[in-house]
């Protein structure tokens, strides 16, 4: 077993938890569970990010016509029964392991404050302190459009990094990233991600089965998630034992699977979490030159109002703000000292104190 894994956050996709027809496949989660129960009793704490609500509710509505609903209806509809069996049907599992669980349901809008953040990791940290296993989903019910996160990948990841995790592993229902389409004989599978390499030429931008995400969006969290410095696996959650060779075994040489390196870095928690709250922004400021050359060079700098050319959008202290260069491209984000009402009047000037702290300060 690694002994540097103590703490993994596992994704499980729509396409893992459902059969053919949509309905929950009941078998593997039965093996899910018993893996991460022998995890854990090899003193790994797990955090599970897991779909399959709306397949659950889909299976429990089966008999009843639908087609009236449009989709975010029927998607709220299935939701809102099937987390109840869902969440019911993972205890009755880890009870058998005598191992209690417990639902953390969230949205988009929950990590957009860092009051939330904090409330959100304080929540998980004491479930694992206590032995309790969290089952984290996105509350279905009320998040549509776009309060929705493109897919659970994008919510593993934010766990991932929120929670301080070793590993973050990803299941899915192909074996990881291909050189070509997955059922193709001669496509490669790509065992090894450097943080330099580009894969853009392999990844489709199809979505397959019942997930809301694809190939692209998992690729794109684990390159963010790794450069974060947690290593990232994609995996075929349909694999016998895929968690337990992965982890308590030989690891990702033990099996087929897609790893991302780590990055050699160190963060602290509010960078983690301003890494991820881009989308949360309430407002841009537009960077000179000079200011962004500074910004974007080797030593710490904070940014000053002499160095932003123009403000978008209205923020209030504590807000996040994204910051581009001249030409637009957003390289940054950061938390605001002071609100854009205050900030106006201020721009271009040397005398003024920073309009973000470099220790609220993350650049891309």
């Amino acid at each position: 077993m690694n002994d540097r894994i103590r703490r993994i956050a596992v994704k499980i996709g729509s396409n893992v938890l459902s059969r053919a027809d949509g309905m929950l496949d009941n078998t593997r989660m039965s093996a899910i569970v018993d893996q991460v129960a022998e995890l854990r009793g090899n003193g790994i704490e797990v955090i599970m990010i897991s779909s399959g609500a709306v397949a659950s509710g889909r299976s429990e509505l089966a008999g009843i016509d639908t087609r009236q609903l449009d989709s975010v209806e029927q998607r709220q509809l299935f939701s809102a029964v099937g987390q109840a069996k869902l969440i019911n049907r993972y205890y009755e599992l880890f009870r058998e392991h005598h191992l209690a669980v417990g639902q953390v349901l969230t949205m988009k809008e929950s990590f957009s404050t860092r009051r939330h953040y904090l409330n959100q990791r304080g929540c998980m940290e004491v479930m694992l302190q206590a032995g309790v296993i969290p089952i984290v989903n996105e509350n279905d019910t009320i998040s549509v459009t776009e309060l929705m996160f493109t897919d659970n990948d994008e919510l593993s990841g934010l766990i991932a990094t929120m929670m301080n995790c070793d590993m973050l592993v990803i299941l899915s229902n192909v074996d990881g990233i291909f050189t070509g389409s997955p059922d193709d004989p001669d496509s490669r599978l790509i065992e090894v991600v450097e943080p330099d390499a580009d894969l853009q030429q392999y990844i489709s931008t199809e979505r397959s089965g019942f997930g809301r995400g694809g190939m692209l969006t998992k690729c794109g969290i684990a390159r963010k998630v790794a450069a974060e410095g947690i290593e990232v696996v994609i995996a075929n959650g349909r694999t016998a034992d895929v968690l337990t060779r992965l982890i308590i075994s030989d690891g990702p040489n033990s099996l087929k699977c897609t790893r991302f390196r780590a990055e050699n870095t160190e963060m602290s928690s509010v960078k983690r979490w301003m890494a991820h709250s881009g989308g949360f922004a309430k407002g841009t400021v537009k960077l000179n030159d000079e200011a962004a050359r500074r910004l974007t060079g080797s030593e710490a700098v904070s940014l000053l109002p002499v160095g932003i050319t123009a403000i978008d959008g209205s923020f209030e202290k504590d807000d996040l703000i994204n910051i581009l260069a001249p030409d637009g491209k957003v390289i940054g984000i950061g938390r605001a000292a002071y609100g854009s009402e205050e900030a106006a009047p201020l721009l271009g000037r040397h005398d003024c104190k920073p309009l973000v702290h470099y220790d609220y300060l993350y650049i891309n």
